[in-house]
């Protein structure tokens, strides 16, 4: 039988973090590997022979980093154990390690991508997190669970999981999503020398299909607004975010919920698109106020009633999001709709009811907030945010 512990060595010198030692035992034979993992003794729960993981502190991120190199140490000793019994073959102890330092440079790209995850979760950059979240699962299914190894990664197996997510019923913007987002990962991997360029994802689909617009005129903009829904319900919640999302010309969800009392001021909201950085301001109409005096003021420093407490605001906003979503889904059969209805979909609608309006392209895409084209960053450049004021007061009025 053979074992793997994990021990803590204190150092010598005191107020000197110690180090993390492995000990492998094979037929009583038992060898050391130190690593360079060094924690102070109050961080390490000597009875589970783990660090000791803590929310918040200075040094959250170092032992959280560290727990997660155990435990991808500690995997990739038990798959070398694994790999030298099914052989059949006696083998010692001092192989167990030697193999272990030759795969060192190695790493799984199951482990290595969750690293990149924790890292982008310390960086505050949640939403990209849950993104590369959802791509791993994704991969993970793909493979049954079964991870493998950053230099095993070819054009080959990347083209098979284009194929399983064809299969599935993938929509191609989608399996585009996914892809880039691995091959951002591996990239990452190729930086850092952990494995060689192989161009994997040279012959996958990487780019951005058009999709079908789902742009809703201005007579079923008027049936959703004029819908006989309970009062203070989630059905007229959702209601009213949606409509507060077009009467801001398409503002996004996540923006949304991350509007700050203070944003408003003398008439004008202003706000930073959470996507592009780029700041907007919006002229306060009454319809916008109208929504946000049907509900009571929020105690913390939000302005609609999306966040409602200072505690989990993420939590809050994705579940509020959620709910909105199913909820829309419930108006869209109200009301006959054909397509599917989403928060997005009021964007899109107030671009083409515009557009309807004949209101130039130019003020269209100053008015959401669009910098992608140099044509259009160069125009925002001198732009009168009175005439995006003016279009979007145009269409309120059409209501």
């Amino acid at each position: 039988m053979t074992t793997v512990k994990v021990k803590f060595r204190p150092s010598t010198v005191e107020d000197r973090p110690g180090t993390i030692v492995y000990f492998v035992t094979h037929r009583r034979a038992v060898r050391q590997i130190t690593t360079d993992y060094k924690v102070f003794p109050h961080e390490w729960d000597d009875k589970q022979s783990r660090p000791i993981l803590v929310p918040t502190g200075e040094r959250t991120a170092v032992i959280q980093t560290i727990a997660q190199r155990i435990r991808r140490d500690i995997n990739r000793l038990d798959k070398i154990i694994n790999s030298l019994n099914c052989n059949k073959r006696e083998f010692a102890t001092d192989e167990i390690v030697k193999l272990f330092h030759e795969t060192e440079r190695e790493a799984s790209f199951f482990e290595f991508m969750e690293e990149v995850i924790l890292q982008l979760e310390r960086l505050g950059k949640e939403r990209t997190a849950e993104n590369y979240t959802t791509a791993l699962n994704s991969f993970k299914r793909f493979r049954n669970g079964n991870d493998i190894m950053l230099n095993e990664i070819d054009s080959d197996l990347m083209k098979e999981y284009e194929a399983y997510l064809k299969s599935h019923g993938v929509a191609m913007n989608t399996v585009s999503f996914y892809n880039r987002i691995l091959r951002a990962v591996y990239n990452r991997a190729v930086e850092k020398e952990m494995t060689v360029q192989r161009y994997p994802f040279k012959h996958v689909y990487t780019g951005i299909d058009k999709t079908v617009k789902r742009a809703l005129p201005l007579k079923i903009i008027k049936r959703i607004k004029e819908l006989d829904l309970p009062l203070k319900s989630s059905l007229d919640f959702t209601r009213d975010m949606f409509l507060f999302s077009f009467y801001t010309r398409g503002m996004s969800f996540i923006d949304m919920a991350y509007l700050k009392k203070k944003d408003l001021q003398n008439g004008i909201l202003s706000y930073r698109r959470r996507k592009t950085g780029q700041q907007l301001f919006i002229k306060w109409e009454k319809s916008m106020q109208e929504i946000i005096d049907k509900y009571p003021a929020n105690e913390n420093s939000y302005l609609l009633p999306i966040i409602k407490t200072d505690r989990n605001e993420r939590l809050q906003y994705k579940n509020a999001l959620r709910l909105v979503n199913n909820k829309l889904k419930e108006i869209s059969v109200s009301i006959g709709l054909q397509s599917k209805l989403t928060m997005y979909v009021s964007r899109h609608s107030w671009a083409s009811i515009a557009k309807s309006q004949n209101i130039p392209l130019s003020v269209i895409s100053a008015g959401m907030g669009h910098d992608s084209e140099n044509t259009t960053r160069i125009y925002l450049a001198s732009l009168d945010n009175s005439m995006i004021d003016k279009a979007n007061e145009l269409i309120l009025g059409k209501l």
